[in-house]
C-alpha cells in the first residue's frame, strides 16, 4: 500500500521531477478520489469536495461540447468560479468577484510546491506575451481608449520580460488573469456580440490560456490544498444527500 492510499490527506513533498499536471476531467477525478473519500468520511472540508465536484462538472462540458471560444471561456470561468467564490456571512452575499479570485490566486501560488504554474507559464510564454501586448485586454486602455493609452497599456508586456527573468510567477499570473477577466466581463455583461468578429483573436487567446490554467489550479488544489480552508462556499446544497448534485 502506498503512502498516498494510507493517508490521502498527507501533503506531497516538493519534487525535483517535472511537474505533473492533470489535463483531463478523468485524470482530475481519478487523482481527487482518495482525497474525496477521506474528506467525505471525516466530514472535513465538505465544501472543498463540493467545489471540486462543481468545477469538474463545468470543465467536462468544455471537453464534451464543440463550443465556440465564447462558450469555452464562459464555461471555464464558471469552473474556476466554483473554486474561488466565497460567501460573506456578515453581508449575506458573495464576496466581490475580483477580490475572491485575487485571494484564491494568491493562495494557489503559495501552495504550488511542484512549480506547476512556472511550468505552464514557461511553456505558453508566447501566448502570455500576446495577451499582455493586446491593449484591448487592458482595463487601463478602456478607461480612455486613445492611441496614447494604447501605447501606455503595452508597458506591462515589457515588464513581463523582467518578471520571466526574475521568475515572478504570481505577478505574471495575476496580470494575465486580469485580462482574461476583462473578456469574461465583456461576455457576461453583454458587451460583446456572440461570435462577433472584432474580438476573435483576443477571445481565442484568453479561452486557450484559461483552458491551460484551470487544470493547473485543480492540480495544485488536489495535491496541496485538500486540507486548506477555501472559505464558505456560495449556495451550498441544503441536504447532505444532495452533495453529488450540488
Amino acid at each position: 500500500m502506498t503512502e498516498k492510499s494510507q493517508n490521502p490527506l498527507k501533503e506531497k513533498t516538493p519534487s525535483a521531477s517535472p511537474a505533473v499536471i492533470y489535463q483531463t476531467v478523468e485524470e482530475i477525478r481519478r487523482a481527487w478520489k482518495p482525497y474525496k473519500t477521506s474528506l467525505s468520511e471525516t466530514g472535513y472540508e465538505r465544501d472543498t469536495v463540493i467545489r471540486i465536484h462543481r468545477a469538474c462538472s463545468w470543465l467536462e462540458q468544455v471537453e464534451k461540447l464543440e463550443a465556440s471560444h465564447d462558450q469555452q471561456l464562459i464555461l471555464l470561468w464558471i469552473s474556476l468560479n466554483t473554486l474561488y467564490g466565497v460567501w460573506n456571512p456578515k453581508d449575506r452575499t458573495p464576496v466581490s468577484d475580483a477580490s475572491s479570485w485575487a485571494d484564491f490566486l494568491k493562495k494557489i501560488v503559495k501552495l504550488d510546491h511542484d512549480d506547476c504554474l512556472a511550468s505552464i507559464l514557461r511553456k505558453h510564454r508566447k501566448l502570455v506575451m500576446a495577451i499582455l501586448e493586446d491593449e484591448h485586454l487592458s482595463k487601463f486602455f478602456w478607461q480612455d481608449p486613445t492611441p496614447k493609452r494604447a501605447g501606455q497599456s503595452k508597458k506591462v508586456m515589457y515588464d513581463a520580460r523582467t518578471w520571466y527573468l526574475e521568475e515572478r510567477w504570481g505577478l505574471l499570473l495575476n496580470r494575465v488573469m486580469e485580462r482574461i477577466y476583462l473578456v469574461r466581463c465583456q461576455l457576461v455583461h453583454g458587451a460583446a456580440t456572440c461570435g462577433g468578429k472584432l474580438n476573435r483573436t483576443a477571445l481565442r487567446r484568453c479561452a486557450t490560456m484559461l483552458g491551460h490554467l484551470q487544470p493547473v489550479f485543480l492540480t495544485i488544489l488536489i495535491n496541496h490544498g485538500a486540507r486548506e480552508d477555501w472559505g464558505l462556499m456560495c449556495y451550498p446544497p441544503l441536504n447532505q444527500t444532495d452533495d453529488q448534485h450540488a
